[in-house]
């Protein structure tokens, strides 16, 4: 089941080596469909995948597009309990800046250009 899903992007976590030739790294994008309550949705990227994410930074807007994927797990106890992930297929930048580059920090003023000249 292929969906999307477009947020700012919030945090981004470290890769985890899951078993020899697993991996999987995390982040999670804020979506504020209404702004008052926004949601903290956790995305996954695995395998070879995992550094697709490096070339964006928090604050950046991205569409994701991701599959829904869920799964039946019984403990040693005989517990029963269900994971869902949001395995990502494709991550794009929106707008202006789209993770091409970090936005200048808000504390030095805009670079000197020449249409700053006054002749």
């Amino acid at each position: 089941m292929s969906m999307q899903a477009s947020g700012r992007l919030h945090a981004v976590f470290d890769t985890k080596q899951i078993t020899e030739r697993f991996q999987k790294r995390e982040f999670v994008l804020e979506i504020a469909e209404n702004p008052q309550y926004p949601q903290y949705v956790a995305f996954e990227l695995t395998g070879d995948r995992v550094g697709e994410i490096e070339q964006f930074r928090v604050g950046d807007t991205l569409e994701v597009e991701f599959s829904l994927r869920g799964r039946e797990w019984t403990s040693r106890q005989g517990e029963v309990r269900y994971f869902n992930s949001l395995d990502v297929r494709a991550i794009r930048g929106q707008g202006s800046g789209g993770g091409n580059a970090a936005p200048p920090p808000d504390d030095e003023p805009p670079p000197f250009t020449d249409d700053d000249v006054p002749f």
